[in-house]
């Protein structure tokens, strides 16, 4: 007998308007998802897609790599200039190399011997002219040959001098940023090596891959495609009549065919411009034509896939 009355005020209620409790509002849609698009940031051929569609990855995994070798070249090249340019700073720093200042200093010590001995030579030659046994003539060359020893001795103790100076500071100055340059060429050259090798910037579902091993992909194209958790959402359209009714922020009940029981959305956009309409309106006829898009973010980690399509309604 319940079930009589039941059915009766259900047909009642639908005959004569405005008789028994309206239904509640519904609305039809689809889940849609943001994803997350990974491209490499340098051309290069693809030696090895490490993920396949489905797997779920952790931020940080490896999704697939590039051809290394001509970066790999161009790391050793850096590294090489940084070791040049280090060597010249250390040798601008400390002077000349030991065994040029032993040289300096062995002609030093010949041409402080030759020195003494001229000095002797001299001094006999004065001597003997006192006494009538040498002649003007061997006093000046004895005179003549201590000068040039004496000049000798003096520039080759100028040169030990400079040899044991270290650089100039204007020439240390630009051996410094010529090394700080080369370690920048270098760090440029292993960040461009490590480029090569295309990591998750997110964890998620691998949902596409669009290159295999072996082909070409440009700088910015899209390689992998990945849906993170937490990004799906219900897509659906509100009527004209009804959109007012919606505040972004509101708790939504979502319902589909396999769906998880207690499935809850949270409305995040309601659009502005309406669609499927007149680009005019001027009756009410019109307006009830017009419908607008929202959209509200699901809860939790649900296992649905995009393209799903659902009831949304105001959670009660």
């Amino acid at each position: 007998m319940n079930q009589i009355l039941a059915w009766l005020a259900a047909v009642v209620a639908f005959v004569v308007p405005g008789v028994g409790s309206a239904p509640p509002q519904v609305w039809n849609g689809y889940l849609e998802a943001d994803y997350v698009y990974v491209a490499p940031v340098t051309p290069g051929v693809i030696d090895e897609i490490k993920v396949k569609e489905g797997d779920r990855i952790a931020a940080g995994d490896v999704l697939f790599t590039q051809s290394r070798a001509q970066y790999s070249a161009a790391l050793a090249a850096s590294e090489a200039q940084v070791e040049v340019a280090r060597a010249n700073l250390a040798n601008l720093s400390t002077g000349s190399r030991e065994n040029e200042l032993q040289v300096i200093r062995a002609s030093l010590a010949k041409a402080q011997a030759d020195l003494s001995l001229a000095a002797s030579n001299y001094q006999r030659s004065v001597e003997l002219q006192k006494q009538g046994f040498a002649s003007n003539a061997k006093v000046d060359q004895d005179k003549a040959a201590l000068d040039a020893a004496t000049a000798q001795v003096n520039q080759l103790e100028a040169q030990l001098g400079v040899a044991e100076l270290p650089a100039r500071d204007a020439q240390r100055v630009g051996a410094e940023a010529a090394l700080k340059a080369a370690e920048a060429d270098a760090q440029r050259a292993q960040v461009q090596l490590d480029d090569r090798t295309v990591r998750a910037p997110i964890g998620g579902v691998v949902d596409r891959v669009f290159y295999d091993a072996g082909e070409m992909a440009p700088a910015a194209a899209p390689v992998v495609s990945i849906l993170p958790p937490g990004e799906l959402k219900a897509r659906f359209f509100v009527p004209e009549k009804e959109r007012a009714a919606l505040r972004v922020g509101e708790r939504l009940a979502v319902t589909c065919d396999g769906c998880p029981d207690d499935l809850t959305a949270t409305l995040t956009y309601l659009a502005t411009d309406p669609e499927h309409t007149p680009p005019i309106i001027f009756s009410t006829e019109e307006r009830a034509r017009l419908v607008f898009m929202a959209e509200a973010r699901v809860d939790g980690d649900t296992g649905l896939l995009p393209g799903q399509p659902v009831t949304v309604k105001v959670s009660q």
